[in-house]
């Protein structure tokens, strides 16, 4: 079996190590002997439907996403197909963002997006930072947050996750990023999928299914190390979200 990962935009929007998402898909696709092709997708590279079976972006500044969205735009008829086959996509903060209705930074006009998820993101000038973990359908998922954006919902879309510690989306409702078919968008930088090798396995298992039209099972890996380390994460964050952790600040 063999991959293609897209990697849009990996110079403009990589930031807070969201390109170790990128390493841990191709690492996790090696160890199972799966052959994995990765396109790094730049401004005006091409992005025709079928040329991938997996699609990633990640976060980045307001100039950075001034800089990518009109050439997002072009792309949009080409995601949208791509989500609706079921193709999986994971975006980050920024992409996130831009994968809403629209996003209105502080300065500066208000930026359209491809409306993916159907939600909107207004700049505000509390930043909303730290360690976050999330409840999910996958289970808990862990990871850092860095965000000056309120990202908010429409009624009917599906967020990603419930916040147990942490902001999310806004800090208001405790919703925390989005899900529609297999595309996923959320605040976690760290990276996610190191951290949450579960939900990798998820991204990897569902594109392999798409592609080859059945149900693939993955063969399970040695995760000793990522169980550790995640664990670590979770303890770390239940630690610095204590209640108690104000009264020694």
């Amino acid at each position: 079996m063999r991959l293609t990962l897209a990697h849009l935009y990996p110079k403009q929007m990589n930031i807070y190590g969201d390109d170790g998402n990128i390493l841990a898909l191709i690492y996790r696709l090696r160890q199972r002997n799966i052959t994995v092709t990765l396109k790094n997708i730049g401004l005006k590279n091409p992005l025709p439907l079928g040329s991938f079976d997996l699609l990633f972006s990640g976060g980045g500044q307001d100039s950075q996403q001034q800089l990518i969205a009109p050439d997002l735009f072009k792309r949009k008829s080409v995601i949208q197909k791509a989500v609706q086959n079921h193709i999986p996509l994971l975006a980050i903060c920024g992409a996130y963002q831009l994968l809403g209705n629209y996003f209105q930074p502080l300065n500066g006009p208000k930026m359209p997006g491809i409306s993916i998820f159907d939600a909107y993101t207004v700049a505000s000038k509390q930043r909303k930072i730290g360690n976050i973990l999330i409840k999910s359908i996958f289970g808990e998922l862990v990871g850092f947050e860095n965000h000056s954006g309120n990202t908010f919902l429409a009624p009917t879309a599906q967020p990603l996750g419930k916040v147990i510690l942490g902001f999310g989306n806004n800090g208001q409702d405790k919703t925390e990023g989005c899900q529609i078919n297999n595309a996923f968008g959320c605040y976690l930088h760290g990276p996610l999928l190191p951290k949450n090798p579960h939900f990798c396995d998820y991204l990897i298992q569902t594109a392999l299914s798409v592609k080859y039209r059945r149900q693939v099972k993955l063969t399970p890996l040695d995760d000793r190390l990522e169980t550790q380390a995640r664990a670590a994460a979770v303890k770390r964050t239940r630690k610095l979200h204590h209640p108690l952790l104000k009264y020694f600040q």
